[in-house]
Order: C-alpha cells, then sequence, then structure tokens
C-alpha cells in the first residue's frame, strides 16, 4: 500500500509541474516564439536528464526477485537456528548470484497453533510467494494442503520422517511440489548411548507428544529396543507445557531409570520448565536434538541444525534460480551422529559419558541457556 501511495504521489506532482509549464509558456508566447522554442528545447533536454537520472544503475532492472515465505512452527532453539541459517544462506546466495530472495515480510511463526498456521498459508498463497519453506513436519503438512492446487513449491526443513508423514512418495523422488531436508533420528544409536552409560536401566520412559507425527517412528523404534532388552517401557505423553510437565511428573512417579523424547517440538518448549525435576530425581533425559541438552537435558543427538538450515536454503535456490523440479529433487538427509552432553546436567547426576566419544560422529560439550549463541 505504500508503494500505491507514494506512485499516486508522484503522478500528481509531475501533472501540476507539468501544467505550470504549460500556463508559463503561454504567458510568454507575445514576448516571441524565439525564447519559447528555447524554454521547450531546455525544457525536454531537463525531461531526458531527469529521466536517465532516474533509471537503475549496473542493470539492476534485470535483477530477478523471488518472494521467499518461511514459517517456523514455534520458538525453540532449534527452529531458530534452522530460520536463521536458511536466512543467512540466502543473502549469501543473492550476492553471490545478483539476484533478490525477499523474505523479510514473509517470515511467519504460528505459536504451535494449527489455526494460526493455516491462516499463515492462506496468506502467503495470496501474496503469490515464489517457494514456501516451512519449518518441521506440522507447518510442512499445513502447506502442502495450502498448495495442493496453486502448486507452489515448498521446501521443507527439519521433517523427522517424510514418507511417514505423507509429505512425499520417497526419498529419492518426492513426487510432487514438495521436498526438502530431513532431520531424521536414529533412535538405536540413541538408545545404544543410554545402555553404555547405564547397562542396569530397568525401565525407560518415553515423553512425547501424539500431536507430532515426527514421534511416531522412534517411540515405535524405542519400545522395540527396550522389549529386545527385556527393558520394560513408560509412555507418557502431552501437548501442551503443563501437560508435559505433569507426564514427566509421572514418568518419575513410575521409577523410570532414563527417559529418552524423540524429535519432538512440544516437548523440547517446556525442557526449560522439566530439565531440573528429572536432575532432582537422578534420572537423565536422552532427547532427538541438541536444543534439549542446550536447555537443560543430559543429551541431545542427531543432525547440525545451523547446516539443515544451509542446505534448506540452497534446494530453494536451485528450485527458483536454477528451475529445479520439486517432485524430482531427493530429500536431503545430513549425517545423523552428533551427540551433545550438557556438562551441568552431567555433573549433577553424575553421569560418566567419556564411552560416547568412541560410539559417535562426534561429541560436544554444552552448558544451559535458552537459545544457543
Amino acid at each position: 500500500m505504500k508503494k500505491k501511495t507514494a506512485a499516486v504521489f508522484m503522478t500528481a506532482v509531475m501533472t501540476a509541474a507539468a501544467l505550470a509549464g504549460c500556463g508559463s509558456a503561454g504567458a510568454q508566447e507575445d514576448a516571441g516564439n524565439t525564447d519559447t522554442a528555447q524554454e521547450s528545447d531546455a525544457g525536454t533536454a531537463e525531461e531526458e536528464t531527469t529521466q536517465e537520472s532516474e533509471e537503475p544503475v549496473g542493470g539492476a532492472e534485470d535483477s530477478a526477485v523471488y518472494k521467499v515465505g518461511i514459517v517456523q512452527y514455534v520458538d525453540d532453539a532449534s527452529l531458530n537456528q534452522i530460520e536463521a541459517a536458511i536466512e543467512a544462506e540466502l543473502d549469501a546466495k543473492a550476492a553471490e548470484l545478483g539476484v533478490t530472495f525477499d523474505y523479510a515480510d514473509y517470515v511467519y511463526n504460528g505459536q504451535a497453533d494449527a489455526t494460526v498456521l493455516n491462516q499463515i498459508a492462506t496468506e502467503l498463497v495470496a501474496s503469490d510467494v515464489d517457494v514456501i519453506v516451512p519449518i518441521a513436519t506440522p507447518v510442512a503438512m499445513i502447506m502442502q494442503n495450502a498448495t495442493a492446487d496453486n502448486q507452489i513449491p515448498v521446501v521443507f526443513s527439519a521433517v523427522s520422517d517424510p514418507v511417514g508423514a505423507g509429505l512425499v512418495e520417497s526419498m529419492e523422488a518426492p513426487g510432487s511440489n514438495i521436498t526438502g531436508t530431513s532431520d531424521a533420528l536414529d533412535t538405536e544409536a540413541v538408545m545404544d548411548l543410554m545402555f553404555a552409560a547405564d547397562p542396569d536401566i530397568k525401565k525407560v520412559g518415553l515423553l512425547y507428544s501424539k500431536s507430532e507425527d515426527s514421534s511416531t517412528q522412534p517411540v515405535k523404534d524405542a519400545t522395540a529396543y527396550c522389549a529386545a532388552k527385556g527393558v520394560a517401557v513408560e509412555e507418557k505423553t502431552g501437548t501442551t507445557n503443563d501437560e508435559v510437565s505433569l507426564a514427566a511428573d509421572a514418568l518419575i512417579a513410575d521409577g523410570c531409570d532414563a527417559v529418552f523424547t524423540p524429535t519432538d517440538n512440544t516437548v523440547m518448549t517446556a525442557e526449560l520448565a522439566i530439565y531440573e525435576k528429572f536432575i532432582e530425581a537422578g534420572i537423565p533425559h536422552y532427547c532427538g536434538a541438541d536444543s534439549f541438552a542446550l536447555n537443560g537435558a543430559f543429551l541431545g543427538y542427531g543432525v547440525n541444525y545451523e547446516e539443515l538450515g544451509t542446505a534448506t536454503a540452497d534446494m530453494v535456490v536451485d528450485i527458483l534460480v536454477n528451475g529445479a523440479d520439486p517432485a524430482a529433487t531427493p530429500v536431503v538427509t545430513l549425517d545423523n551422529g552428533i551427540a551433545t552432553v550438557n556438562t551441568e546436567t552431567a555433573e549433577a547426576l553424575g553421569m560418566d559419558y567419556s564411552m560416547f566419544a568412541d560410539m559417535c560422529e562426534e561429541l560436544k560439550e554444552i552448558t544451559t541457556a535458552q537459545e544457543f549463541e
């Protein structure tokens, strides 16, 4: 609206100037045609000079502009890290390629509210964006539905199980207008770490949200793993911070020796409120992302989310600039083997994690904070 208002204003100014110029020339006709002709020539030269000065410099008028919608599911350290990495990489690629990725006006956070996310989807479609980048599985599913008819490309980030969520036909050939990057969790590797640190575990608590498809397969895998070892499993779920907190209390009361949470954004947003409960009960919390460890959990395991965001942005560029077809663009998965241990929590629990170094691609240490620096 501001651009349209400015355009109308400039048109009015130019019209007034033109009328003033005509009035001046008419008043001077009696003074002689020579003066009038000189003024006309001067006016023409001035107009040409003005027009030339207003032309874009350096061929900027030929620079492509792509509108990029970025939609984050909820505020948590991992998803914030992904969004920042996407924007940084888009800026870097824009400078390198001489194009513009216009995302500033199209960045949204749904705060885990499906109604809000559907409204955001409607706004992005109405804005005729060139691509939508949903961060996390629930957002990707809503954006998939919103683009079924218009086929706006969708490049998701941090979707743990794209096939299981029904987003793509296969990891190699998505088959429609949607592809992206996956933070698929190696649940068996997490459980291996759990039992390496404490071989005498008798009961494992599973803490997750039933509302997130990303938790479904890892929970099944963890249950099967424990069954093979003859270890009991106790499941508790929550869809809000208060429910997650109550679920944590229940797992503690049930006498769990360790708790596992997959890549679950609902629990992630509650971690700062529950990690001290687990510490006081002497229960290590093993989770599917490094942000859990940042927020107080004993261990977070999985991909580097900054690298995941960068890879997502590179896919966006490939589709928009190079014309890559999302239907034929394989879903990208990163090496999944980084263990992040919260050293403060480990000390409070008296946990020895030295054996993790030989069991992971990389072992990182971190202290409790709300966001990554």
